[in-house]
């Protein structure tokens, strides 16, 4: 398929990426079901890679997702979390606050 005049070939590339860690601590804590919700949820969501990570060095607070390029680190994430990560953040471009990493994203 020809790629629409004036476009970038990386501009129709997937852009967005979430990273679910895979590593032994966050994997004790579900992550390895948090990576297929994504998965799951995340189907039909144009700029989005889903991939699983190695460890993100957030081990106490697992599982850990960050989103990138946006630099969104989420922590404790559990399955039920996930549609709503997708749907407020991937699709409406605004963080769930209530699962922002403390670490991370200081609250003052």
């Amino acid at each position: 398929m020809p790629m629409p005049e004036g476009q970038k070939p990386e501009e129709t590339s997937r852009d967005r990426c979430v990273l679910v860690c895979q590593n032994t601590s966050c994997l004790r804590h579900n992550s390895q079901e948090v990576l297929n919700t994504f998965i799951a949820e995340a189907e039909n969501v144009v700029d989005v890679n889903i991939e699983a990570s190695g460890c993100l060095g957030q081990c106490s607070t697992g599982p850990t997702v960050r989103v990138t390029p946006d630099e969104i680190w989420y922590y404790r994430v559990q399955p039920s979390n996930v549609p709503k990560i997708v749907t407020q953040h991937l699709q409406g471009n605004e963080p769930v606050d209530n699962l922002l990493n403390p670490r991370i994203h200081p609250r003052f």
